[in-house]
């Protein structure tokens, strides 16, 4: 995929990231290679070399989030949710010189079939938002790997009652317990279109006048690839974390169930940890998130095995060549 091809729409991404630099260039490349016309940065902790690289290409903006940008907005919220949230409203409320924006996390990619220009000039003037839906990558299986470069992610069904009858074909074992099969979100992002008032940007809607817009659009054509626990290291490494504040914290809603009955993520890890430790972590993360033959065949079987070639260290190269 290349860059966009002339509509006259412009589009951009925000994102507040706290993560390595290899990372923060990556997102910052793939949705440059893509055309975006603006990559708003925000730095939740300094990281000087990425601020640098960012600060020196021409369609990157970059922001220090340090006290005293908290200081002008009474204070740095604890939680990094209510600072996703603040930092995207800010930017989108300060003139991001593009027409759509999209609020997307690090480890999310777009991944159009066609440009991204093209499918946002094709909304109807009266759409507010679109919803882009997403798919989590999975871990290569070693004994049977992808093609080079590429990989391979498992999607789910839109509708909720098609979704829980898939899930749990699709995971035998722990099907029953997730929705869609997906350790993250279903929801996916939303792209917001600007020069709006009373705009208010969230981790997964767009807020009108306190109000999350309750119909946005369907981007048909496009998906959002999440790296959320492509390898077992980054999955384990990001567990405890998660546990605690992050998408598989306490406060969560369980999957829907047809007779209401469900554990929610944080309740199904402390469950398998404490009956079987990290023996039973290490089955569930298998099982779920391995691309095994079985798993493949099971989602091509219900139309949800999608291969993925980000070549995110060529692009890296080619959009920040200083950096390499």
């Amino acid at each position: 995929m290349s860059s966009e091809p002339k509509t006259g729409l412009k589009w951009g991404v925000v994102s507040t990231i706290k993560a390595p630099v290899d990372d923060i260039l990556d997102f910052a490349a793939h949705h440059l290679d893509l055309g975006a016309h603006r990559v708003f940065i925000y730095l939740d902790v300094p990281n000087p070399t990425a601020m640098q690289a960012l600060k020196a290409h021409p369609k990157c903006r970059v922001t220090l989030t340090d006290d005293g940008y908290w200081h002008r907005r009474k204070g740095r919220p604890q939680k990094h949710q209510p600072r996703q949230t603040a930092n995207a409203t800010h930017c989108y409320n300060r003139t991001p010189q593009v027409d759509w924006l999209a609020h997307l996390d690090v480890d999310e990619f777009l991944w159009p079939s066609r440009p991204i220009c093209e499918q946002i000039a094709a909304l109807p003037q009266s759409a507010r938002s679109a919803r882009v839906r997403p798919i989590e990558a999975l871990q290569n299986d070693a004994q049977d790997p992808p093609p080079d470069g590429e990989i391979w992610c498992k999607g789910c069904a839109h509708l909720q009652r098609v979704r829980r009858a898939e899930t749990n074909a699709i995971y035998p074992t722990f099907g029953n317990y997730l929705n869609g099969g997906f350790l993250s979100h279903v929801a996916g992002k939303v792209f917001v279109r600007t020069g709006q008032a009373g705009v208010s940007l969230r981790i997964h809607n767009a807020f009108f006048d306190r109000a999350a817009d309750p119909d946005p659009a369907p981007l048909e054509d496009m998906a959002l690839v999440h790296l959320h626990a492509h390898s077992w290291a980054h999955f384990r490494a990001h567990y405890d974390f998660r546990l605690r504040q992050g998408s598989y914290r306490e406060s969560l809603k369980p999957a829907p169930m047809q007779d209401g009955e469900a554990l929610s993520m944080n309740a199904l890890f402390d469950r398998l940890t404490s009956e079987g430790g990290e023996d039973a972590l290490r089955q569930f993360y298998q099982e779920v998130c391995t691309a095994t033959p079985d798993l493949r065949a099971r989602l091509h079987r219900h139309g949800h095995l999608h291969p993925v070639t980000l070549n995110l260290d060529a692009k890296r190269r080619k959009h920040f060549p200083e950096n390499v």
